[in-house]
């Protein structure tokens, strides 16, 4: 079995969530309502959802599109939000 995938996966997502604002979030929840394992249940099954959500949309357009045209697109919308957030419209 080829694990290349999961750990880039992980390391990805890992990285990309670590101080973001859903962890942000969760840690105010957990404060407030003294209840860290809900808290916990919660946020992890809304990040499988999201998580589940995103891996078959792509593997739907990675099965019905060209992959240069999949990664052009996802590159111009990263550059979109990046600026965007500089200026702080979003």
């Amino acid at each position: 079995m080829d694990w290349k995938p999961f750990l880039i996966a992980f390391a990805t997502v890992f990285v990309a969530e670590l101080g973001d604002k859903t962890q942000l979030a969760a840690l105010v929840l957990a404060a407030e309502h003294q209840r860290p394992w809900l808290v916990f249940a919660g946020a992890a099954l809304a990040l499988t959802l999201v998580s589940a959500i995103g891996v078959g949309v792509g593997h739907f357009l990675g099965a019905t599109l060209p992959e240069e045209p999949i990664r052009y697109v996802a590159a111009a919308l990263f550059i979109i939000m990046g600026v965007l957030m500089a200026l702080k419209v979003l």
